[in-house]
């Protein structure tokens, strides 16, 4: 079974070959052949099995079946997707679901993998599907804007070179190169969660109507954290709307808040990118030539270089707790546990960096 979900522009660094992983997977078919059936292992009165694989498609679909399914995450806090490998008892967690959630645009290279071993028969659901992703012809992610096709275009900072022109590319498009991070626009989560909602509704024993009421309750919930980000960061001109990440993974979030993207420390949509010393130079010399006052380090990965280049910029590096949430949510407790305290935490720390204090909460969000 192919996906087609997979680009060819992310690192196949520590996933198993597929002949290792057929292997355990014929393991895991034997021991789980008896009572499994076509459509999983779902028996009479029981909850249906769902796997997810990132954490933010994990928070949405618990979100949406609450107590009624059994949700299973393949990656857990801190794990980035680009560069996973799912281990055995995984595969057979998989060859029992019922359905499968996944980010898609090609975020998960290892899924074709992981189906293939584990003979997953379910039902896969594409959370980007129908999404025009944010590409660049060039692959030069050091741009200023992205032209997204959901949203107006953007105010320019001159200092800056110019990116070459970006376009949007359907996220189910075979082989797309465009960026994966879709949910780090709430409108964009938002689409996946209404993906998430039509894919499960067709499940066999699914609650449908605690289905639809969660989807229309953190829908709203949705609506309410676009509308608080969208009214604090309008108080910021666009010319002072500067952001330098760990890696190019706010695409979404610069197009959906007309944010000027001066660069990344790793210059790429795959976190385990390693940039050069040109690279370094460059992203030094752009911060110095904007006035870039901060670089933003995230959660999931080192900040060991975004601090080298702090410090030869004379910027402030936020890492740590103030790290942001990119390709992960945060662990039990933290400000990024979920994926809506991961956005209001995002947009905080990036509003405090330009000196705006965020207004309170809506009662939608403060929970």
């Amino acid at each position: 079974m192919r996906t087609d979900l997979n680009q060819p522009n992310h690192s196949r660094a520590g996933v198993r070959a597929l002949a290792v992983l057929a292997t355990v997977g014929s393991m895991v078919v034997a021991m789980t052949g008896c009572g499994v059936g076509a459509m999983g292992s779902t028996s009479a009165g029981a909850k249906p099995t769902i796997v997810v694989s990132t954490t933010q498609v994990a928070d949405f679909t618990r979100e949406l079946v609450g107590h009624t399914a059994t949700v299973t995450p393949l990656l857990t806090a801190g794990q980035s997707a680009h560069g996973f490998d799912p281990s055995a008892a995984q595969l057979t967690a998989l060859s029992r679901a019922d359905a499968l959630v996944v980010n898609g645009a090609g975020l998960e290279v290892w899924l074709d993998d992981a189906i293939t071993a584990s003979g997953f028969k379910g039902k896969l659901i594409d959370a980007s599907a129908g999404i025009a992703l944010i590409t660049t012809d060039d692959h030069d992610h050091h741009a200023d804007h992205a032209d997204h096709a959901d949203h107006a275009d953007h105010a320019d900072v001159s200092a800056a070179p110019a990116r070459s022109p970006a376009t949007a590319t359907p996220a189910a498009a075979t082989k797309t190169t465009g960026n994966p991070h879709v949910w780090t626009d709430p409108a964009l989560a938002k689409k996946m969660v209404t993906t998430i909602t039509d894919g499960l509704s067709g499940l066999a024993k699914v609650d449908r109507a605690t289905l639809a009421a969660n989807a229309q309750r953190y829908g709203a919930s949705l609506d309410a954290l676009t509308d608080w980000i969208t009214a604090n960061i309008a108080t910021v001109p666009e010319s002072k709307r500067l952001l330098v990440t760990n890696h190019d993974a706010f695409a979404y979030f610069i197009a959906a808040y007309h944010i000027t993207f001066i660069g990344s420390v790793i210059p790429s949509f795959d976190d385990h990118a390693e940039p050069s010393a040109a690279a370094i130079d460059a992203l030094v010399a752009k911060i110095r030539a904007t006035g870039t006052t901060a670089i933003f380090s995230e959660s999931s990965i080192s900040p060991k270089t975004a601090e080298v280049i702090g410090a030869e910029a004379g910027v402030k590096v936020y890492s740590g707790p103030d790290a942001l949430y990119g390709d992960s949510l945060g662990v039990a407790g933290s400000d990024g546990d979920t994926y809506l305290k991961s956005e209001i935490h995002n947009a905080r720390i990036i509003l405090e960096s330009w000196g705006v204090t965020p207004t309170q909460l809506p009662t939608a969000l403060a929970r």
